[in-house]
C-alpha cells in the first residue's frame, strides 16, 4: 500500500485511480551487477539529464516525476535536482551545448563526494534538441538533421570515454513552444503547415539517431557502457496546439504524468504480450518489471536494431485509358453554367489542404521528409504533369476535352511559386485561411494573360475541413460546424460576387476516422505518433468511445452543413455561376490486402497522406461525381474498386447542375422564429435532495442548496444588461444577473438560481427586477474593485445572520463570486494598488472571513475573463465609440500589440495564475462544512463572429462593455455545467452558441456538485480476513475523506492528518529498512549522505 499511496502523491492527486504498485520487483541486486544488460531499477544510484533547459518547465516536471517514481526502488536515489549544499550536478549555461554539458556532467560526478565513480550504476537521460530545428527550404533539412545528430554523437562519445557504469537514454522532446513562431518563414504563416514540416523533421531525426545508434554499436562494445534511443518522441500537450494557451494546472500535471510514465515504460524491458493502459485519462497505470525481464532495457538484453524495414510503396500505373469518343465542346460557347460541356471548361482551379497541394503524393517508403514536398503536379484535382496515360488527375481528363485548358499545376513547389499556377492550396490549412485562399486565387485569375477573366468558362475545386476534424477536440468553439461553415460560405460568396462563369466543385470533407485503420494494426510499421501531432483528435481516442463519436459528430456535421448551405439556392442567382456538391468522399472503404489488413501502399510515408495511388482513385471519383446527376451521385470512395472513367452521354453531354439534374433544392433552412427570451430547457430527471440532508459539503446534492448568494460588480450586479437606450444603460438588472438572479423561471430567464429552482422550488438569496429593493442576497456593485470584495462579504455574512428567512446553522449555501475586471481596466492607473498578489489576498481575505463564520458553505470562485477581447467589440454608436474607452481605458486605448496591452495581457494571465495558486493548497480543506472551488469557464475567453472579422456584439450591451442578457444566460449555463464537472476536468472556455439545451444534469454516478475532495481518486478495494470474519469494504466511483476510516476522527481533526501522519511513519520504516540492507553492498559514507539526499534531485 505504501508505494501506492506515496505514488498518488508524486502524481498530484489527478489521478481517479492508480494500479500497477507496488511492484513484487522492487529489491535490488543480490549483488551490484557487473554488466549493463542485467542492471534492475534498483540498481540504479544516479539519475541525471543533459539537454533539459532546452524545453522549459514542462520536461522539467516528466523527469522530475520520473525521479520521483524511482526513488520507490531506490531510495538513496540521486536525482535530476540535487541539494544545494552537496551538488554534484553541474550548473548548465542556458545556451550550452549538448557536448558542453556533458563535460560538466562528467566533471561533477567525478568531483562528487557522495558518488562512487567506478562502482555506482547511473542512468543519463539525454535530450535531443528538437525544438532547435528549423529549415525554410527543403535542401536545408537533411544539413540541420545532420547537425544534431552530430553534436548527440560528440557528447555521447564524450560520455564514453569519461564514465563508467553509464546507461544512456536518448530521447526526443516534441514541445509545444513558440518554435513553430519563431521559424516561420516569410513564405510559411500557414500554422498547420508549421506544424507539418515540425513533425516530419522530428520524425526525420528519430530515425537518423537510430542509425546513428546501428552504426556505433556502442550497445555491445563494453560491459559497463550503452546507449538506448527511445523509440517513440514525447509529445508534449498535442491538445494545446489550437487553443494557443497553456493547459490548466491539472491538466497540465495529468500531461506530465502521462510522459513520465511512457518514459518509464521506454527504460524497463519489454515484456510480451504488453498492452497499452486503460481507456481512461482518471486511471494511471503503471508498468512494472517484469518477473522475468526485470532489468533497464538494452539493446544486449532487448534487441531491437536494426528495425524491420517497412514494405516499399508500390507505385503502379496510375494512367488511366480515355474511353470517351465524343470529347467535342459546345458548337458555341454556352452562356448558361448548366449546359456546360467538358470541352467548354477552358480554366480549373483548385483551393484546400495538403491533399490538394499534393503533399507526399509520390514519396517512397520511409522517406518521411519527402513528404514535405508539395507534388502539385499530380495533385487529383489540378495537378497536369505528363498526360493522362501516365498521371490520372481531373485537368488530365480534361485535356483530352480541351487541349488548351490551364490553371493546372506542374512540378513540386508551394502555393505561391509560378508552377503551382492556379493550385493555391495550403498544406495543414484549416476552413479559416480559405477565404484567403480564394482572395489570391481570383487575384492570379485576373491578373494572367492565359485567361480572359470575363469569357473562359472556369472550374474551381474546394476540398477542405480535414485539419478541423483533427483538431477539434482541443476547441471545440473554434472549430464547430457553426465557424466551419461560415469560413465556406465567405469564401463562396466572395467567387460567386467577383467570379463570372464559374462552377465550383465543392467536395464533402473526406471521412477521415478511416485513417485509423494504419494506425491500429502495428505490422504496417506506420509512424502513428507522428500521426498523432498531425491529427491527435483522430488518432488518440480509443474505439467505442465518447471522444470517436465526437470525431465522427463532427465530420458528418461538417458534410451535412455544406448541403443546406448550397441548397438554399444562395449561389444560383444568376446562369454564370454555380456551386454543385461533389459527396463522393463521404463514407471510405479501406483497400485490403489478400491477407485482410489494410494496404498501405494507398498511402505516403506518413500513414496520412495519399499516394498516387489514391489519388489516382479519387481524381475518377471526382470526374465520375461531375458526371452523375444530383440526387443519385456516389457517395463513397472504395479503394479497392477498379473505376473507370465514365462518360458524358448523348443525352446527358453536361456536367451535372441541380438544374440539368432536375433536382428540386430544399431550399434554404426554415426561419427560426424569432428569440423573445433567452431561457433554456431543463431535462434532469434526479431532481430530489438527500436523505437524509448531508453534512459534508462533498455530499451536496443540488436540491440540497437552500440559500444563493454572489459578490462582485457590474457583470454580477446586472448593470445594462436589459438597456434599450443610452439612459438603462446605469440601472442594474438583478434579476436577469447569471449568478444570483431570479425573474421569472428557467423557461425564459436562464440564471443559477433558476436553475437551482428547478431542484428546489424554495431556494432564497436571489434577486429580483432592478436596483436594490429586491437584491437579496446579491450584494455585488457596478464598478467594484478586488479590494471591496472583503466589504461585501462582511455585509453578506450580516445579511444572512439576520434574515430571519435563513437557517443560519443548518441551511446550504452557495456564493458565487466574479471580480478583476475593473482592475485590469484601471490597472495602468493605480498599478500599485491592483498588482496580481493584491487581487489575491483580498479574495484570500474574503474567503478566509467565510470559512470563519458561515457554516455549510460552498464557494464558487469564477475565474477572471480574459479581458482584452474587449477591444473587438465594436459598434458604430457613440456608446461603444466613448463609454467603452470610459469604463476601460488601460484595456481599449492601447494599440494592438503595443507593450502597454502586451502587460494587460500578462497581468492578466498572473490574476488566473494567483488565483489558482489559493485554491490548490489545504488552505481552506480543514472543514467538513466548507469548500471553495475554482470555476474556470472562462480561462480562454471567446465572442462568437458573425462575419469576416466581426465579433457578435450581441452579447454586450449599448456600450460594449456591459454584458447583455444574453451574454448572462450563457454565463449561467457555462457555470453550472463547470459545478457538474470534476476538479481538473472542467472545461476552461466558454460556449456562447445559442442552444436551448445545452444544460447539463447531474447523474445516477456524480450525483454531487463537484469539490476538490470528491474529484479526488477512490480509495482502492479492500479485503481484510480475520481469524472471527471476512469484510469487504468497496469505495463507490465518488468516495472521499468521509467515507474511509479516516473519516471516524473527531470532527475537531482534519481527515488528512492521521493518513499524513501514517504515510509518514511507514515512509520512515521502509526508508530504514532500506538503509540497514543496503549498508552491506555500500560504504556507509556514501549510503548516509546519499540517504540525506533522498528526495532531491540535479
Amino acid at each position: 500500500m505504501l508505494p501506492r499511496l506515496v505514488l498518488i502523491t508524486v502524481l498530484g492527486l489527478t489521478w481517479t485511480k492508480v494500479t500497477g504498485l507496488p511492484c513484487t520487483q522492487m529489491f535490488p541486486s543480490q549483488l551490484p551487477p557487473s554488466n549493463v544488460n542485467v542492471v534492475k531499477p534498483s540498481d540504479v544510484a544516479v539519475l541525471s539529464s543533459i539537454g533539459l533547459q532546452f524545453y522549459g518547465p514542462e520536461l522539467t516536471a516528466v523527469v522530475s516525476r520520473l525521479g520521483e517514481l524511482m526513488t520507490q526502488f531506490n531510495p538513496a536515489l540521486i536525482g535530476p535536482l540535487s541539494d544545494e549544499a552537496n551538488r554534484p550536478a553541474p550548473r548548465f549555461v542556458q545556451h550550452s551545448t549538448l557536448v558542453e554539458q556533458a563535460k560538466e556532467l562528467s566533471l561533477s560526478l567525478q568531483n562528487s563526494q557522495v558518488i562512487d565513480l567506478d562502482k555506482d550504476w547511473k542512468l543519463v537521460l539525454l535530450f535531443a534538441q528538437v525544438d532547435q530545428l528549423c529549415a525554410c527550404e527543403q535542401q536545408q533539412f537533411q544539413p540541420i538533421i545532420k547537425d544534431v545528430v552530430e553534436e548527440v554523437d560528440d557528447a555521447l562519445q564524450l560520455l564514453h570515454s569519461e564514465l563508467k557504469r553509464v546507461i544512456v537514454s536518448v530521447a526526443l522532446w516534441v514541445g509545444e513552444h513558440d518554435n513553430d513562431k519563431m521559424c516561420r518563414c516569410a513564405e510559411t504563416d500557414e500554422e498547420g503547415e508549421a506544424r507539418l514540416q515540425r513533425a516530419m523533421l522530428s520524425h526525420a531525426l528519430q530515425e537518423s539517431l537510430d542509425e546513428l545508434m546501428m552504426r556505433r554499436r556502442w550497445y555491445g562494445e563494453r560491459d559497463d557502457f550503452t546507449v538506448v534511443v527511445q523509440d517513440t518522441p514525447f509529445i508534449a500537450g498535442p491538445s494545446t496546439v489550437s487553443i494557443g494557451e497553456p493547459l490548466s494546472a491539472p491538466r497540465a500535471a495529468q500531461q506530465a504524468d502521462k510522459l513520465m510514465l511512457q518514459m518509464w515504460t521506454n527504460l524497463l524491458q519489454p515484456m510480451n504480450g504488453q498492452h497499452d493502459t486503460e481507456d481512461n485519462e482518471n486511471i494511471i497505470a503503471l508498468l512494472c518489471p517484469a518477473e522475468g525481464r526485470p532489468f533497464l532495457r538494452t539493446q544486449g538484453n532487448s534487441p531491437s536494431y536494426p528495425q524491420i524495414d517497412v514494405s516499399p510503396l508500390v507505385h503502379p500505373f496510375t494512367g488511366t485509358e480515355m474511353p470517351c469518343e465524343d470529347l467535342r465542346p459546345s458548337p458555341s460557347t454556352p452562356a448558361s453554367v448548366h449546359e456546360l460541356r467538358p470541352g467548354d471548361i477552358k480554366v480549373v482551379a483548385a483551393v484546400g489542404d495538403s491533399l490538394t497541394a499534393g503533399n507526399g503524393i509520390a514519396t517512397i517508403a520511409n522517406d518521411i521528409l519527402d513528404v514535405m514536398t508539395q507534388y502539385r503536379g499530380l495533385s487529383w484535382s489540378i495537378g497536369g504533369d505528363e498526360n493522362l496515360t501516365t498521371v490520372t488527375t481531373l485537368p488530365n481528363i480534361l485535356k483530352h476535352f480541351n487541349k488548351n485548358l490551364t490553371g493546372y499545376s506542374v512540378g513540386k513547389g508551394q502555393q505561391q511559386t509560378p508552377q503551382a499556377f492556379l493550385n493555391q492550396a495550403v498544406a495543414g490549412a484549416k476552413s479559416s485561411g480559405i477565404p484567403s485562399q480564394v482572395r489570391a486565387l481570383v487575384a492570379r485569375m485576373k491578373n494572367d494573360s492565359r485567361i480572359n477573366f470575363e469569357s473562359d468558362w472556369k472550374l474551381i475545386t474546394f476540398l477542405i475541413g480535414g485539419n478541423d476534424v483533427c483538431d477539434h477536440c482541443s476547441n471545440s468553439q473554434l472549430y464547430s460546424k457553426e465557424n466551419f461553415i461560415r469560413h465556406v460560405r465567405d469564401s463562396l460568396d466572395y467567387l460567386h460576387k467577383e467570379v463570372p462563369r464559374a462552377l465550383v466543385n465543392l467536395v464533402e470533407p473526406l471521412h477521415i476516422t478511416s485513417l485509423r485503420e494504419m494506425h491500429i494494426d502495428t505490422s504496417l510499421k506506420c509512424p502513428t505518433w507522428l500521426v498523432k501531432i498531425l491529427c491527435p483528435c483522430v488518432i488518440l481516442p480509443k474505439p467505442d468511445s465518447k471522444a470517436l463519436q465526437m470525431v465522427e459528430d463532427i465530420n458528418e456535421s461538417y458534410q451535412r452543413s455544406l448541403h443546406s448551405l448550397v441548397e438554399s439556392s444562395r449561389y444560383d442567382t444568376h446562369s454564370n455561376f454555380t456551386v454543385v456538391i461533389q459527396p463522393f468522399l463521404r463514407d471510405i472503404v479501406v483497400p485490403r490486402l489478400p491477407d485482410g489488413r489494410a494496404d498501405r501502399s494507398f498511402f505516403s510515408a506518413d500513414c496520412f497522406h495519399l499516394s498516387q495511388k489514391a489519388q489516382t482513385l479519387m481524381a475518377r471519383s471526382l470526374w465520375k461525381n461531375m458526371l452523375e446527376p444530383l440526387g443519385n451521385k456516389t457517395t463513397i470512395e472504395d479503394f479497392s474498386a477498379d473505376t473507370v472513367l465514365k462518360c458524358p452521354t448523348k443525352a446527358s453531354p453536361y456536367i451535372r447542375t441541380y438544374k440539368n439534374s432536375n433536382y428540386l433544392y430544399a431550399g434554404p433552412s426554415p426561419t427560426p422564429e424569432p428569440i423573445t427570451n433567452w431561457g433554456n430547457n431543463f431535462s434532469c430527471e434526479d431532481i430530489a435532495p438527500s436523505d437524509p440532508q448531508p453534512t459534508s459539503v462533498h455530499k451536496l446534492r443540488p436540491a440540497d442548496i437552500k440559500v444563493v448568494a454572489a459578490l462582485g460588480d457590474s457583470a454580477t450586479a446586472g448593470t445594462g444588461a436589459k438597456a434599450k437606450n443610452l439612459f438603462d444603460l446605469s440601472k442594474n438588472y438583478k434579476g436577469v444577473s447569471w449568478s444570483i438572479g431570479g425573474d421569472n423561471t428557467l423557461e425564459t430567464v436562464t440564471t443559477l438560481p433558476n436553475i437551482l429552482k428547478k431542484f428546489n422550488p424554495s431556494l432564497k438569496g436571489f434577486s429580483k427586477g432592478q436596483g436594490s429593493i429586491r437584491q437579496a442576497f446579491n450584494l455585488a456593485s457596478p464598478g467594484a474593485k478586488a479590494s471591496d470584495i472583503p466589504n461585501q462579504a462582511q455585509a453578506l455574512i450580516k445579511a444572512l445572520r439576520e434574515n430571519k428567512e435563513v437557517n443560519f446553522e443548518m441551511d446550504w449555501k452557495i456564493v458565487t463570486i466574479f471580480i478583476g475586471g475593473n482592475d485590469l481596466c484601471n490597472y495602468c492607473i493605480e498599478q500599485n494598488n491592483l498588482l496580481p498578489m493584491n487581487y489575491s489576498q483580498n479574495i484570500m481575505l474574503s474567503l478566509d472571513m467565510f470559512y470563519k463564520e458561515v457554516p455549510r458553505l460552498l464557494v464558487n470562485l469564477v475565474e477572471i475573463w480574459q479581458i482584452d477581447m474587449l477591444k473587438s467589440v465594436k459598434r458604430n454608436t457613440l456608446g461603444c465609440s466613448l463609454l467603452q474607452r470610459n469604463h476601460c481605458p488601460c484595456v481599449i486605448n492601447p494599440a494592438e500589440n503595443s507593450p502597454e496591452l502586451q502587460e494587460i495581457k500578462r497581468i492578466n494571465r498572473e490574476y488566473q495564475a494567483e488565483i489558482q495558486h489559493l485554491i490548490s493548497g489545504n488552505r481552506y480543506d480543514g472543514k467538513e462544512d466548507f469548500a471553495v472551488v475554482l470555476q474556470p469557464f472562462l480561462h480562454n475567453s471567446f465572442i462568437p463572429y458573425v462575419g469576416e472579422g466581426e465579433v457578435d456584439s450581441t452579447f454586450f450591451s449599448l456600450d460594449c462593455f456591459h454584458i447583455s442578457e444574453r451574454a448572462h444566460a450563457e454565463m449561467a449555463i457555462a457555470l453550472w455545467n463547470n459545478m457538474l464537472e470534476p476538479v481538473g476536468q472542467k472545461q476552461t472556455y466558454n460556449n456562447f452558441t445559442y442552444d436551448r439545451s445545452k444544460i447539463h444534469c447531474p447523474s445516477k454516478a456524480s450525483p454531487f456538485i463537484f469539490t476538490k475532495i470528491n474529484s479526488l481518486p477512490s480509495p482502492p478495494v479492500t479485503s481484510t480476513t480475520t481469524a472471527a470474519s471476512t469484510s469487504t469494504t468497496t469505495a463507490s466511483s465518488h468516495s472521499y475523506a468521509t467515507d474511509i476510516p479516516g473519516s471516524q476522527c473527531p470532527p475537531s481533526m482534519p481527515e488528512w492528518v492521521p493518513v499524513v501522519v501514517g504515510i509518514g511513519g511507514l515512509l520512515v520504516g521502509v526508508v530504514l529498512a532500506w538503509l540497514i540492507l543496503s549498508r552491506c553492498q555500500r560504504r556507509k559514507s556514501n549510503v548516509e549522505k546519499a540517504v540525506e539526499l533522498r528526495g532531491t534531485f540535479f
